[in-house]
Formats: C-alpha cells, structure tokens, sequence
C-alpha cells in the first residue's frame, strides 16, 4: 500500500507540475494599466446621437443612445471615452465663445433641454471611464458652416484668426491670438466641467492639397526656416492650452492625436505623411517637455506603414503612454478590406511594444463588432478591467492614505476613508475594488482588479465579484497615484510552501491525520462560505481504505476530522 501511495504521490506532483507548466506557456500578461480608448464621433451623429433633441420624448431618447453605447464600452473594459466637444467651430455644451452645434438639436445655434456635456460626464464616470473632450482645433469647415452660426461665428468676432482657402475655413496657426483662442475654449470646458481630459485634434497644417499660405506672417518672423516655424506656431498652441489647463486643474490629462507616423525612418519611409515633416508637428517634444501627458496617434496603416513606427513610438515616448490609434473603420466594406486577423496583430503589437495603449477609431465600428472586432476585444484583449496610467511625470506623486476597517456584509463591501474626497466641487479621490480566491489579494494582478474609479466608500457585490472568496480596497487620486490595500479580515495568513503540500499528501496517503477542525459554528464563518468544492473527509479509523463517507447525521455537533487539500492545491 506504501508503494502505490508512493507512485499516486509522484503522478500528483507530476500532474501539478504539468499544469504549472502549461500555464506558463499559453497565459496571457494582461497589464493592470493601460489606455483603452475609444473616439467616440458627435460630428453628423455618426455615432451620436442619431436621435435630435427637439422636445422632451426624443431628448429622452438621445439620452438612451449614449446609455447604450457606454454600456457596450463598459463591457469591453473600455476606460477612455474621447468625446467630441468642439466639431468645427461649434460646441455640444452651453458655451460663452461658441455656439451650438447643429447634430444636437438638428439646428446650428439652437440649444436643447439638458447639458449633452454634463450628461456624457455622469454617465462616464458612473461606468468607470475616464471622459476627454476632444476638440477639433484648427479646421472650421466650410465658409457656408460659419455663416449659419451667424455673429457667434469665429470668422465674425474674431476674423483675424480665420482663413478660406477653396471654400474652406481654417484657424491661423502664425496668428499669436489663435493660441489664446484655443486654450479659452479648453479652460471653459476645465472650469465648468468635471472633464479628465482635453483632446487637441487636427493640432496641424492643413493638408498640402489646401494650399494654405501664410508667408505674410513668416517674412516678419526672424531667425528660423518656415518649417520650423510653423512647428514652434503648433507647439505654441499646445503650451498655452496647457498653462490654461493645469492652472485650474492640474490632473487633467492633455493629449492630442496627431499623424501616425512622427517623421521618417531610417529603413522606412514616410511618404510624406508625417507629423514632423508634412503637417508641422511635434509631439515627441510636447512629450518631452510635459505639455502632453499621452498621445493618440492615428496609426490607420497596415504592414511597413504601422510596424516600425510602433516601435519608433514606444522608444521615444519619454515616460509617457502613448496608445496606438487603429483604423478599425477600415473593417467595414465600405471603407476598405482589412480582416479582422490584421487588427489583432496590431493590437499585440502594440501591447507587447509597451506603447502604453490602443484607442479604437471609432466606436460605432467597435460596438457594432464588425467582423467580431467587439467579441475580440471582450474576450482576447480586455477580458478584465484596466487602471489608467500613473501620472509620474507631473507634480503630484504622492499616494493618498490607505482605507481602513473593511467590511463585507449582506452583499457590500464598506470601509472607512478618513482624508477628505473631494477639492471644492471636484471629486479627487476615488477607490478600486479587488478580489481573489486566495489570501491576502494580489493588487498588482489585473485578473483581480474588479472595479475601478469607485466614487463612494461602498460597494455592490455582483457579477464577476460574486466569484470571489477575499476582497481588498485601494484608494487612487485623479493622477493616478495608489494607495496600498485594505485587506478583508481573514484566518488564512499566508500560503503553505510546496514541501507542506508534498508533506501533506504523503501523511494523507500514509493513514496519518494531517486534518483540519471543522465544527458546526466554523462552517457558517465567511471563510467556510465561499468554498467552492467540499473537502474530502476520510474516516480516521480506517487509514488503510481511504474511503469518502459522509458524517452520521447523529452526530452533526460534534467535531470532524477531514483532510482538507483545497487550501493547498487551490
């Protein structure tokens, strides 16, 4: 008997050690941190909404739309929502310095029964999510556009700043006014809103094909060469909205979305269209100079297009997260032939490059999972909620306190925070929820993050979380910074070493009684709860035989003695 003990004890091992084995080959490294973001278009409404606000029904309706979408994000662990708040010239908020846009209501100018802005930011943080505006910097469409927004049109009260070239309008970048522009309308949105970022888009030269001329302005410069001119004029830009910003609220993340490629590479070549050569940007420098926090580079290229400049990306993002913006319309047959495999590729790539992200343009083709896009990123890619990025770089790198007195009951989860949550009306300090089957809880996996952005000292048990034995807080600030966990109050301490799993199943085979005690009153502990299988309970009084066999029902008070290997081999 001692020697088939012995060989039951090596096939165990053996089996465990295999399992050890093949889980070190095909696990998946999911980071705790990182930016899922996804653009979310107002524009048209070609993602929302599809419904005008014209009256209390329909504005009900639009409100649905935008539920429905978040809901779909928020399944998909999304964490960035990048919302368009100034279309081209024209806002989606109750502004001072522009005027409505028309996708809200149907009219240029006419405003609706409720905040599009405000609503968007509750229902964004409800989920977890982070909301950036993202703003349409230079392009102001065409010159019948701007005259719909009659005198609340940039091209009437501040004509200095605007040019037309073939029908279309344009902010000046050379014009020194057209920074303090910009930047107020991002200070506006910082001041009255609870935003967590500002997106700049189309922060560029227009286009070559537009011809866009502004020599008279270079002749008075001195001292530098029009290219980089024009760039310092773009970088202007990024600096005074940046000084706005972080003088009201400096935890507010600044971005912007420039061309996928930075310039040319040794090996591989641009083709022209680049940041630093064709449209006079300079992001890798903003990153450099912390007035950018992160980029979203519009990466809507395939093979020697996407590959290098991944990499060329990731090595000079200078502390900073930089996530990959993928094409996904391209998906659609409408808009071109790319297979669902290519987008996977490239979202390896750009994991596995440690960018630091991948934002989704945008989300209409993500939630309608054209060609399984949506299934690949719920099940593949995002399977588990997501931190975003620790703010390093920036003033405030200090963690707030740890939570205290953690609590589960009836379903919730509570515990005490004692520093105060909010500066004036902002909201600065919120929790994260993590959960295991094993104790204490590792924070630092991403398969035990639950929840994330918590704004109170509570929480509902539910959904994936109901699986779990053990809970642990942590409180996080708008920088990112984390504090270390509250643990939920547990009798188990630490985890045997694998010679007291070895010992263990050797004294079991044996006859020997390595048992725990188990009474009546320990079962109904929340440890004994949430045990998912039974141990196995062996009849002490006949070792040799090892037979499974319930307890008499007579004898329901008084000890057990069982082996109890779930502990060991969990």
């Amino acid at each position: 008997m001692q020697k088939i003990a012995n060989n039951i004890l090596l096939l165990v091992l053996f089996v465990l050690s295999a399992v050890a084995s093949a889980q070190n080959i095909f696990d998946v490294n999911y980071p705790k941190r990182e930016e899922r973001a996804v653009w979310l278009a107002t524009i048209g409404g070609i993602d929302w909404p599809r419904t005008k606000a014209t009256d209390a029904s329909s504005t009900e309706r639009q409100k649905q739309e935008l539920i429905a979408i978040l809901d779909k994000l928020q399944r998909a662990n999304i964490n960035v929502v990048i919302l368009q708040t100034r279309i081209r010239g024209s806002v989606i908020y109750p502004s001072d310095i522009e005027t409505w846009d028309e996708t809200i209501t149907g009219h240029a100018g006419r405003a609706p029964i409720y905040d599009p802005l405000a609503f968007a930011i509750e229902e964004c943080h409800r989920r977890g999510m982070e909301l950036h505006t993202w703003l349409v910097s230079i392009p102001l469409g065409t010159a019948q556009r701007q005259r719909s927004y009659g005198n609340m049109s940039v091209t009437r009260h501040h004509a200095n700043l605007t040019k037309t070239v073939g029908g279309e309008v344009f902010m000046i970048p050379g014009q020194p006014g057209t920074a303090d522009y910009i930047a107020s309308i991002a200070r506006e949105i910082v001041e009255r809103y609870d935003v967590d970022g500002i997106n700049l888009d189309y922060i560029r030269y227009p286009e070559s094909m537009y011809r866009f001329s502004d020599d008279n302005l270079y002749k008075a410069s001195s001292g530098m060469s029009k290219a980089d001119w024009r760039r310092d004029n773009i970088t202007r830009i990024v600096r005074r909205v940046h000084d706005e910003v972080k003088a009201v609220k400096p935890w507010v993340k600044l971005s912007s979305s420039p061309i996928g490629k930075y310039r040319s590479l040794t090996r591989y070549r641009s083709g022209g269209w680049d940041c630093y050569d064709g449209v006079f940007q300079d992001p890798q420098a903003w990153l450099r100079d912390n007035i950018q926090d992160m980029l979203f580079p519009m990466m809507y290229f395939q093979g020697d297009h996407f590959y290098p400049f991944v990499y060329d990306w990731a090595e000079h993002n200078y502390g900073h997260p930089i996530a990959a913006g993928l094409g996904i319309y391209f998906l659609d047959p409408k808009e071109g032939r790319w297979q669902l495999n290519e987008v996977r590729a490239e979202m390896h790539t750009a994991r596995n490059s440690g960018m630091g992200g991948i934002a989704f343009y945008r989300s209409d083709y993500l939630t309608r999972n054209l060609k399984g896009i949506y299934d690949a990123t719920c099940e593949e890619f995002f399977p588990y909620p997501a931190l975003t990025t620790r703010m390093t770089w920036s003033s405030d790198t200090i963690a707030p306190s740890q939570p205290s007195n953690l609590v589960y009951k009836d379903g919730i989860i509570r515990w005490d925070f004692r520093e105060p949550m909010n500066e004036g009306r902002w909201q600065t300090v919120y929790f994260n929820i993590y959960g295991s089957n094993i104790y204490p809880v590792d924070v630092t996996k991403a398969e035990n993050l639950l929840a994330q952005r918590i704004p109170t000292t509570n929480y509902q048990i539910a959904g994936r979380a109901l699986t779990k034995s053990f809970y642990a807080v942590t409180a996080t600030d708008r920088f990112g910074n984390e504090s270390a966990p509250i643990q939920e109050v547990s009798t188990i301490t630490s985890l045997p070493s694998r010679q007291d799993v070895i010992e263990a199943v050797r004294q079991h085979f044996a006859g020997t009684s390595v048992a725990t005690t188990v009474t009546k009153k320990s079962k109904t502990t929340k440890t004994q709860k949430v045990k998912a299988t039974k141990p196995e309970k062996v009849k002490t009084e006949k070792p040799v035989k090892v037979k499974e066999e319930k307890p008499k029902k007579e004898k329901k008070s008084s000890e057990i003695r069982v082996v109890d290997f779930s502990k060991y081999l969990q």
